[in-house]
């Protein structure tokens, strides 16, 4: 059994990385994808739109899908879902295609994200969340790798989604021959649990709608970051591209260093102390952004944001128990990645719309805001049960 444990703990991380997979190859085929289909710049909008969508379907319904198809099922199902989106976004002619593929790829990826952080934070510690988020990193970084290379070697991008493609089609086959591993080791689990609540019951609870507004703001400030550093260093303050691209590329260097460096020092703080560090950190780096006393002030910023907003996500998963009863733990990570997707897509175009009003400055003072009401809401999770008891039917 223990043997199982660590193989199944192996099977966790690889389907992080190949969760990062699809996110990386995005950004280096875009040109060619536009080139292909003609289409304007910002049709990318449009394609996030669909693929969150989907994502958030399938991440919020996470609970329900592992009762009925088992854990192991349902990442199968979810891998191979995720591989004939890849497929259709490799041959299609059609934009139209392309973009129900993207759907498609939003749905399997939703369901792993949701099923994985689910067992991690059932039957594993709070290093080993981080550490599992690490690989999802590690993911985004091989993504662009992979796709760099097929374009180099055939001049096409698509051998770079069908080499993804047939990377998620291994793990699906993985995945249902060992569906009976992931069944044993998250029964014991159940015994623990008198009876599980419903997904309707979970809506009710006031502390979940707090939880899932963390989720959406977290996220939301972890893209948008990463996303509007490069123009705002670029546009506003007079950074050299070149200086600039390493600088992006540094952001999520030092995010998935941070997330590696949290499931290390986890077991010398707890996990609401390392968040309210973070939070507190993540706030000082972005008031080194608007500050803006010099360009290497801003640059220090934006490293030390994303090292410290590293262990936020992972670290509000594991503490969810904390947070609410054991009872309504499954269906409330669900939520909670749920609404982390709708984040990713609300809170970066927001700051996109601030800054064609108000100008690119506005963005770090936008985040900063953000960061602010992440703390209140956490807080407020945190206070005990007491909220938690709360019921929107009473």
């Amino acid at each position: 059994m223990k043997r199982t444990g660590i193989s199944l703990i192996a099977l966790s991380f690889i389907a992080f990385i190949s969760l990062g997979l699809p996110d990386g190859l995005l950004g280096v085929a875009w040109p060619g994808i536009r080139k292909d289909f003609t289409l304007p710049l910002d049709a990318m909008g449009l394609l996030l739109i669909f693929s969150t969508a989907g994502y958030t379907l399938s991440s919020f319904f996470s609970g329900v899908l592992v009762k009925k198809l088992g854990l192991g099922g349902l990442l199968s199902l979810s891998c191979a879902v995720t591989a004939i989106a890849l497929l259709i976004n490799s041959i299609t002619p059609l934009w139209v295609l392309f973009v129900a593929a993207s759907t498609l790829g939003g749905l399997g990826a939703g369901a792993v994200d949701a099923g994985i952080n689910t067992y991690i934070a059932q039957n594993h510690s709070d290093r080993m969340m981080q550490w599992l988020h690490a690989s999802f990193g590690l993911g985004v970084t091989i993504g662009p790798v992979i796709m760099t290379l097929g374009i180099t070697l055939t001049q096409r991008w698509q051998w770079g989604y069908i080499i993804v493609t047939i990377f998620q089609i291994l793990l699906a086959l993985i995945f249902l021959f060992t569906r009976g591993w992931w069944h044993n080791m998250t029964l014991k689990e159940e015994t623990h649990v008198k009876e599980e609540a419903s997904l309707l019951e979970t809506m009710r609870r006031l502390t979940t709608w707090l939880n899932m507004l963390m989720f959406m703001i977290y996220t939301g400030v972890e893209l948008g970051l990463g996303l509007w550093s490069y123009t705002l260093l670029t546009e506003s303050r007079g950074v050299s591209p070149t200086l600039a691209g390493f600088i992006s590329g540094a952001y999520w260097a030092m995010f998935t260093i941070g997330r590696i460096l949290a499931g290390w020092f986890n077991r010398k703080l707890t996990v609401s102390v390392m968040l309210y560090f973070s939070i507190f950190l993540a706030i000082l780096g972005t008031v080194f952004i608007i500050v803006d006393l010099h360009n290497g002030l801003s640059i220090f910023g934006i490293g030390l944001s994303g090292l410290a907003i590293a262990p936020i996500f992972p670290g509000l998963v594991s503490d969810t128990e904390k947070r609410v009863e054991r009872k309504f733990q499954s269906h409330t990570i669900g939520m909670q990645i749920a609404a982390a997707g709708i984040g990713a897509a609300l809170v970066p175009s927001l700051a996109g719309i601030l800054a064609r009003i108000f100008g690119l400055e506005i963005i770090p003072y936008f985040m900063l805001s953000a960061l602010f009401l992440l703390l209140l809401s956490f807080r407020l999770s945190h206070k005990g049960r007491t909220v938690e008891q709360t019921d929107f039917a009473s």
